[in-house]
């Protein structure tokens, strides 16, 4: 197993955070991981992106060309990131931000109205973690269960209600990707 992954938006979005957590609950799993982030100089606001990797194999390299996965909180990362997704590959986007989708028919489109969600959660800053759910859902590298048991590991235990609410996202997102109809097949 090997899954190659970038998460891209801006500063403040928790990018960095998603691919920790990604790294961690692989860990937790006993799969071989590398986290890579790279952020501007500004931080919030500015554009940050990470690449994970998940593998059942040794990583050697955190420097990738193509990705299976690509995370896009907003427009300006998917315009940049979208071509770099494999032939057969996943795009997850904010559609709540990206309106028009991706321009491929190579790879698998899933837009997610994650700010939506998040507002119906009442917790607007969880749309990083709707995100995540739905990735976890379509992708399934890592279990539900881990991903939970991770979420209550990597945060701070006087934020229960964060926790609770981030936990609520996540699992919202896992279950729009699992009872939506998600198209596997691609054009040739």
């Amino acid at each position: 197993m090997l899954e190659e992954i970038l998460i891209a938006g801006f500063g403040g979005q928790g990018i960095l955070y998603m691919g920790q957590f990604i790294a961690h609950a692989g860990l937790y799993e006993g799969k071989e991981v590398c986290w890579y982030p790279s952020y501007g100089a500004e931080m919030r606001g500015g554009t940050a992106n990470c690449i994970v990797i998940l593998s059942t194999e040794k990583v050697t390299s955190p420097i990738l060309d193509e990705f299976d996965t690509v995370i896009a909180l907003n427009r300006p990362s998917l315009e940049r990131f979208e071509d770099r997704v494999k032939r057969n590959g996943l795009i997850i986007y904010n559609s709540s931000q990206i309106k028009e989708g991706t321009k491929r028919n190579d790879i698998l489109a899933f837009g997610v109205e994650a700010e939506q969600i998040a507002q119906q959660i009442d917790h607007p800053k969880a749309v990083n973690m709707v995100l995540l759910g739905a990735y976890l859902g379509i992708k399934k590298v890592i279990k539900i269960k881990s991903a939970i048991k991770i979420l209550n590991v990597l945060s701070l235990p006087k934020r229960r209600l964060s926790i609770l609410l981030n936990e609520k996202a996540l699992l919202k997102g896992y279950d729009l990707a699992r009872n939506r109809s998600v198209k596997r097949e691609f054009p040739q």
